[in-house]
């Protein structure tokens, strides 16, 4: 292969190993189904088939490796012979070369989506790969066209086997669906394929012997092109845009070099061109999404967003992270991720822990405290998830992490200002409860355990009714609270598990959550026991005073009625002694 391609290569080569179980999968249908390598297929047994492709994937992997390709290149050239021994067409070749090229374009672009160059370099050497297949196997068939040539004119010696030679030669450059062209040295197109004739929409007679750059949308450009191939003897992926006659573009790589004649007389230039049309919109497609993406990932400034690779070397570094950690994208890239973290985290294995789960798990999270460029701490809660390319093997991590220094805080005062007040509650020595729409203990605080002699853990979630002497009344009086909203002096009698009883005057109303939703009710019970207790002794006392006020009375009337009867008896005395005697 020309060119340097060994990077591009390799990352080509790590997603197409890793998919190609899945692609053979894919692929099997459309080959079972192809006219001509369909019945091949049928006769061949899968495990013969299995083998062949095991060993042309390890012959293939060794020449992209050491960048030596003569073994794979005769591998090919004998699979091309053997091939076309069996009747398969060149063109058969390409349209299983170009199923397989189109297979293999989503799966790296989601393999090095977030890497552009990376794709780039894969994308152009699957091109070139592809590109060198072709050409090796297309000269097994070439080879084959020329020894059944020589074999007519030795047998036969006339014209009508050169002729058929020729016509069978010319089948395999009709059979590229490319546009192929042949250029003489003063620039006239002198033969095309009909790959050509549709490109340009122009018709073969047309063609030939027209000036073969006035059908590019950069003339000078097309002319330079195979002027350098003239002066240096080839040329590969140039790029022209080709102008069909109705207007419609096709963007295309040129892979071109000279032709010789019987003596190495320099004929012309042969070129083929490569439609890369679909690759320029993938790639415009991906360009967009990426600029979509990266307008997301910048535009998060309270999120930090941090790609890693499996070395925790960090890959990408947003807005957020800038802004959450100090670092300039330029001063932190290509960091160990360590730096982050508190090195407390690190020796005690927290980090690893944290990342061994993602990778296992595929997401881990937790709060952490991390460190940032001037050394100050922050807690954050941190979550990681593994990336995988496009055969699902992980190639990295993506950390997102947010400050929640503040909600700690507000949690922290939260939690103070909730103590204060549970403070104030148990200060109580009143039983309070809380109760739930449905009548359900939901809190209690001492004095509710005191007076019912059950524990809280036994309280809540329990019938407040239960624990009344008439419950129906108790159940009633929370209905009340919740139609009313409020009820004062409401009495019950508080039954205490071992039978002693506590009266109680109840003042409840409803609690409400912050949009103003009712939750429950909370009730404080005010113990009256000692005070009935205090009225009956009153009202007790009130009665034998009235009954001793009832017996003064008697008395009074019976000595007042004897000191009547006294002072009439007086009187009829005096009257008698006041009347003369007769007589």
């Amino acid at each position: 292969m020309t060119g340097d391609f060994s990077g591009g290569l390799k990352d080509f080569w790590s997603v197409y190993d890793g998919c190609h179980a899945e692609m053979e999968a894919v692929l099997t249908g459309p080959l079972e189904a192809h006219a001509k390598f369909g019945p091949l297929l049928a006769t061949q047994p899968k495990e013969q088939r299995d083998a062949q492709s095991a060993r042309s994937r390890e012959t293939l992997a060794k020449a992209i490796e050491a960048n030596d390709w003569v073994d794979y290149d005769i591998e090919l050239r004998e699979q091309g012979a053997l091939y076309a021994g069996l009747g398969i067409g060149f063109r058969d070749w390409y349209d299983i070369v170009r199923l397989v090229a189109r297979y293999m374009v989503p799966k790296l672009t989601a393999a090095f989506l977030a890497e552009p160059d990376r794709l780039i370099a894969a994308l152009h050497a699957q091109g070139e790969f592809y590109d060198h297949a072709m050409a090796v196997i297309g000269e097994a068939y070439i080879e084959r066209s020329e020894a059944r040539l020589r074999a007519s004119i030795a047998v036969i010696g006339d014209v009508a086997a050169q002729k058929q030679a020729s016509q069978y030669a010319r089948s395999l450059i009709e059979a590229s669906l490319d546009p192929l062209v042949t250029i003489s040295p003063e620039g006239k197109i002198t033969d095309v394929n009909e790959g050509s004739i549709t490109a340009t929409g122009v018709p073969r007679e047309k063609l030939v012997g027209t000036d073969f750059s006035d059908y590019f949308t950069e003339p000078e450009k097309a002319r330079e092109g195979y002027q350098q191939v003239f002066a240096k003897g080839f040329v590969t992926d140039y790029p022209l845009t080709i102008r069909h006659k109705d207007g419609r573009l096709t963007d295309v790589f040129y892979n071109a070099s000279v032709y010789r004649g019987a003596q190495g007389k320099v004929l012309g230039v042969f070129a083929a061109a490569r439609d890369v049309t679909e690759s320029k919109r993938v790639m415009k497609d991906f360009a967009e999404t990426k600029n979509l993406l990266d307008n997301i990932l910048q535009s998060s400034i309270k999120y930090s967003l941090i790609g890693k690779d499996l070395d925790h070397r960090i890959l990408s570094w947003n807005e957020g992270a800038h802004r959450n950690y100090g670092y300039a994208a330029e001063e932190i890239l290509g960091k160990n991720s360590e730096v982050l973290h508190t090195r407390e985290d690190v020796q005690s294995g927290a980090v690893k822990k944290l990342l061994d789960s993602a990778y296992e798990k595929g997401l881990a999270e937790g709060e952490f405290m991390r460190v940032r460029q001037d050394g100050t701490r922050f807690a954050a809660s941190v979550v990681v998830t593994r990336r995988n390319d496009a055969a699902g093997n992980p190639i990295g991590y993506l950390l997102m992490s947010s400050d929640i220094s503040e909600k700690r805080q507000a949690e922290a005062q939260l939690r103070s200002a909730s103590q204060y007040a549970r403070s104030l509650i148990e200060a109580s020595l009143d039983p309070l409860v809380t109760i739930s729409p449905e009548g359900k203990i939901t809190d209690v605080n001492e004095g509710s355990i005191k007076v019912t002699g059950a524990p809280r853990e036994e309280l809540i979630g329990t019938d407040f009714s239960d624990y009344f002497t008439e419950p129906e009344r108790a159940r009633a009086g929370y209905q009340q609270v919740f139609a009313k909203g409020f009820v004062t002096d409401y009495p019950l009698t508080i039954r205490h598990r071992s039978h002693r009883l506590t009266e109680v005057l109840y003042n409840a109303s409803v609690y409400k959550d912050a949009q103003g939703k009712v939750l429950g009710v909370f009730a404080a019970a005010r113990d009256v026991t000692a005070q009935k207790r205090a009225e009956a002794e009153i009202a007790e006392q009130r009665g034998k005073e009235f009954d001793r006020l009832a017996e003064l009375e008697r008395f009074q009337r019976l000595t007042v009625g004897r000191e009547l009867k006294m002072i009439e008896l007086k009187k009829e005395i005096e009257a008698l002694k006041g009347t003369p005697r007769q007589g």
